[in-house]
């Protein structure tokens, strides 16, 4: 199993960024997909996730109306598209998924700054 996250970067306050995370080793299409992010000295928090057809999301309250979570099982990629991004948005964002284990990627880095 692998997830790779990319997309992170610095943005202004009320910018916008997209994550994306590939995925392989597994049947990605039979598999929720989530999104979490840790900031410094915070426990990992779950931000979103999708069910495995795409067709059910649910987020977090801080997050909720500003991040979409979205999927295309045909590329194995599951995405996060983050709106009016705050400082408080600013981490480290993991893609998860559940099999047996937890599986995790390396994380991405979101820092939102002026």
């Amino acid at each position: 199993v692998q997830l790779v996250e990319s997309g992170g970067g610095l943005v202004q306050p009320g910018g916008s960024l997209r994550l994306s995370c590939a995925a392989s080793g597994f049947a990605f299409s039979d598999y929720y997909m989530r999104w979490y992010r840790q900031a410094p000295g915070k426990e990992r928090e779950l931000v979103a996730h999708i069910s495995s057809g795409g067709g059910s999301t649910n987020y977090a309250d801080s997050v909720k109306g500003r991040f979409i979570i979205s999927r295309d099982n045909g590329k194995n990629t599951v995405y996060l598209q983050m709106n009016s991004l705050k400082p408080e948005d600013t981490a480290v964002y993991y893609c998860n998924v559940r099999l047996r284990f937890d599986y995790w990627g390396q994380g991405t880095q979101v820092t939102v700054s002026s």
